[in-house]
């Protein structure tokens, strides 16, 4: 498996893609995420919070824009895995933060650089408060890449909780990564690595390559 730096996963992604293209029918789960692509968009495209002296103002709104999309407690919960149960409530508040600031990092930073992709939504399954909104990220190259957002209802809200890529989970990923760390030295390694900013790019993510060249429907 091809293995990239953790921020090259949103460029690969580009989660919320200003670009939006679709057709299908579509529920709450879909409706919402698509509702966070266009949020974000608009701020890409506003006037007021163009250019380099407007980074910071420009980062914190798509930042603030995630922190509405992403469920990053549940995300972090199921990144840590099975070591989440041993941890007193404080070492989870700290865990979540840290992880989120990793998840957000990445992320603000390629979706404010980048904005020539466009993701069609394909459709979406739900069951209960579990959902999965299937689409496919037109890569800027002609590929094509199929990306899934597994979502949860928490409060009447659809929340993503972790991404496939061609099926290869972000979550799933990290956690393999973050045990390895805990199993061969401490948990206490683990925080550190995460809080040291010059650590953060460490941790690698899943990439599918992407296909070939394709004509968009």
């Amino acid at each position: 498996m091809v293995r990239y730096r953790a921020r090259v996963i949103w460029t690969l992604m580009l989660l919320l893609a200003p670009w939006s293209v679709g057709g299908v029918w579509a529920g709450p789960p879909t409706d919402q995420l698509r509702d966070g692509v266009d949020r974000v968009f608009a701020i890409l495209r506003d006037p007021a919070l163009e250019g380099d002296t407007k980074v910071i103002q420009r980062r914190s709104a798509i930042s603030k824009v995630a922190g509405e999309i992403f469920d990053f407690g549940e995300m972090a919960k199921r990144s840590l895995g099975p070591h989440w149960t041993q941890r007193t409530p404080a070492e989870r508040g700290e865990f979540v933060r840290l992880f989120t600031a990793l998840i957000e990092r990445s992320y603000i930073s390629r979706v404010d650089q980048h904005g020539s992709e466009k993701t069609i939504f394909r459709g979406e399954t739900v069951a209960d408060d579990q959902a999965v909104v299937r689409t496919t990220l037109l890569l800027s190259n002609g590929g094509e890449m199929p990306l899934d957002y597994r979502m949860r209802n928490t409060a009447g809200r659809w929340l993503v909780y972790d991404l496939n890529v061609d099926g290869i989970s972000l979550v799933a990923n990290y956690r393999a990564q973050f045990n390895k760390i805990i199993r061969i030295d401490s948990y206490g390694a683990l925080v550190a690595k995460l809080a040291l900013k010059s650590n953060q790019a460490e941790f690698s993510v899943p990439a599918a390559a992407p296909s070939g060249p394709k004509v968009a429907r």
